[in-house]
């Protein structure tokens, strides 16, 4: 959690907070690709990419 904060304090700082979305969706794909690793829908996820 700590990265967190540090990522927080950072953007707060350097007035950055544009990057929270692009964070925030790389957090999401890598989760999507994670979880759909075993499941039947991961063919039709990785036509995506």
């Amino acid at each position: 959690m700590s990265f967190f904060s540090e990522l927080w304090a950072f953007m707060k700082a350097r007035k950055k907070f544009w990057l929270l979305p692009l964070f925030i969706i790389a957090i999401l794909l890598g989760a999507l690709m994670v979880f759909s690793q075993g499941s039947a829908v991961a063919p039709f996820i990785y036509t995506l990419f």
